[in-house]
């Protein structure tokens, strides 16, 4: 199945991948979809598709950043105006001791905690909200979320595109089948990474709880 979903990249349109990468690295933010499909998944996969020929690496690394500034320039307007009524959502709640660590790290680091909570996903899903909530300077919020969207999506979509380049040597030296296994190796390990660290995540909240 798994390495079904590199066979796919091939085929699916560039268009298709460039706006899907777009819409769930800006919802990650804006919206918090982050909890159910982190943008850092579809970033690499993005990065992927990319060296697989499907679409432009300019065209991903551009969705990708301009999808996460502008994702967490909402999510901060949402936390400047509907600050309380997102602290007490749902979706919060069940993740309290989560959500005070991150406004912990945002009190004691200020507007670097916005650039290093892009590299752990509940932060990155949350941070901009709480810089909001918080009444952060737009302008000191800005520059650190611009800075972190900038290294982070570089960064991801690299990841991904250096997983194809190892593939399409594969590809061009043992044929396609052994490079789709190979493929759908590197989608496990990538799978099986980001499930790993979701794990450590959720068990680091329940112990903070």
């Amino acid at each position: 199945m798994l390495s079904g979903l590199v066979d796919k990249l091939l085929h699916v349109p560039g268009w298709v991948v460039l706006a899907l990468v777009a819409a769930i690295v800006f919802g990650e933010d804006a919206l918090f979809i982050g909890f159910v499909l982190p943008g850092e998944t579809v970033a690499v996969l993005g990065g992927v598709a990319a060296r697989l020929g499907n679409v432009p690496l300019a065209g991903v690394l551009a969705v990708v950043v301009v999808g996460a500034i502008v994702g967490d320039t909402v999510g901060y307007e949402i936390g400047k105006h509907l600050g309380s009524r997102v602290l007490q959502s749902g979706f919060l709640q069940e993740r309290r001791g989560r959500v005070e660590q991150a406004q912990d790290f945002l009190a004691r680091r200020g507007g670097s905690a916005v650039f290093l909570g892009r590299w752990v996903a509940f932060f990155r899903a949350v941070m901009p909200a709480l810089a909001g909530t918080a009444r952060m300077p737009y302008r000191r919020f800005i520059v650190w979320n611009a800075a972190g969207g900038i290294v982070w999506g570089v960064a991801v979509v690299m990841l991904g595109y250096l997983a194809g380049l190892s593939y399409q040597k594969i590809e061009g030296r043992f044929g396609s089948i052994v490079a789709y296994v190979v493929g759908g190796l590197v989608v496990v390990g990538l799978g099986v990474w980001f499930v790993r660290r979701h794990r450590r995540e959720r068990s680091e909240d329940r112990a903070a709880g």
